[in-house]
């Protein structure tokens, strides 16, 4: 393991010193996380998505719920009770209005109807401040209405949700984007550039076993990934207050993740015979991944004739893994289907790159 260890340091110096592979694993994803995080951490927005429940079928019900869906600061949604509860639950909505069975009913008899408002305690003053804009609505709706004993009351109910910034969504999905970028320009473009210089010739010519030296690159590559994952992490939890819910869980699809990009590494430099052809092969994976893997945005915004392509790339389904694990985001697959793929395309990769790897 001494001669592993030496390789493994030499390799090391020998990153260090290529600018421009450290760019692309190093400063490439922090210059994505810094940029974004500033972009979507900006100050609150004015305003809010309200899931509207209309329980009454009569007159009265239908004029209020007119009012709040004329209201611009309002973006409403409406559904079962059920259904808008478990949204403002999950952080998709600011608020729930659920207007009673009896308010027209108990209008004609000018009794006070309580319109219960459920709303995320997590958000603080936006949830108290859009709790007064509903307050005044309904205070002006009970002016047109009656000028006896106002029939409409305010009934607020806070509930725990799990509300997720855009930051808390972008810091996963930048980790995963940086094992993939490892992989893909910090592992199989140094090692085609190495074929083509004759060193991996050489290399195979001295008494030194190969997979020592292979062993040494992986080692040094699984370094990295520490690295890039200690500076986004880190970046993400002292700038940007990102908190990671499991962190153990995480740690082992950020070495997982590594694992098959570097894997899909070696299999790409297998495969190239140039620098040119590597270097067309990684764009080629490189900016699909990037754009349909739902690292900067949400599946469900992607067009749905994509999805046989969503559903192929294995860097989606490490991105909602660690999400999952990181802030418990709502999941787009199961975690254990998101595991079983990751480690189907680290045994597939390895082997398919054991398979053709050519040291000249």
């Amino acid at each position: 393991m001494i001669t592993v260890f030496s390789l493994y340091i030499a390799s090391l110096k020998e990153f260090v010193r290529d600018r421009m592979a450290l760019f692309w694993t190093l400063a490439f994803p922090i210059v994505f996380i810094v940029l974004f995080g500033l972009i979507f951490s900006g100050g609150n927005s004015s305003s809010y998505t309200v899931g509207l429940v209309n329980l009454d079928t009569g007159p009265t019900g239908a004029a209020i719920s007119q009012v709040f869906g004329g209201f611009k600061s309002f973006t409403i949604k409406t559904g079962s009770q059920d259904q808008e509860l478990a949204a403002l639950k999950a952080g998709n909505l600011d608020m729930v209005v659920v207007i009673p069975a009896d308010l027209s009913a108990n209008a004609q008899n000018n009794q006070s109807t309580p319109i219960q408002v459920y709303y995320d305690q997590t958000k603080g003053a936006s949830a108290q401040i859009g709790l007064g804009v509903v307050q005044a609505m309904l205070s002006q709706f009970n002016q047109q209405l009656t000028q006896v004993n106002p029939p409409l009351t305010l009934a607020p109910q806070g509930i725990v949700g799990h509300a997720l910034s855009s930051v808390d969504f972008l810091v996963p999905g930048i980790l995963a984007m940086a094992l993939m970028q490892l992989g893909i320009f910090g592992t199989a473009q140094p090692l085609v550039a190495l074929r083509e210089q004759q060193i991996l010739r050489r290399l195979g010519a001295t008494p030194l076993p190969r997979w020592q030296w292979l062993l040494s690159q992986v080692f040094n590559r699984l370094t990295l990934a520490a690295v890039q994952t200690a500076l986004i992490l880190g970046i993400g939890a002292l700038a940007f207050k990102v908190q990671i819910a499991h962190p153990w869980e995480l740690a082992g699809f950020v070495l997982l993740g590594a694992a098959m990009f570097i894997s899909l590494g070696y299999l790409i430099a297998a495969l190239a015979k140039t620098q040119d052809s590597v270097n067309g092969i990684s764009q080629a994976i490189n900016f699909p991944m990037m754009f349909l893997s739902g690292i900067f945005f949400p599946l469900a915004f992607l067009p749905v004739f994509l999805a046989p392509v969503v559903r192929a790339l294995p860097l989606t389904y490490l991105a909602d893994a660690m999400r999952q694990v990181m802030i418990e985001s709502t999941p787009d697959f199961p975690l254990m289907t998101d595991l079983t793929i990751v480690v189907a395309w680290v045994v597939g990769c390895t082997a398919l790159a054991v398979w053709r790897f050519r040291w000249e």
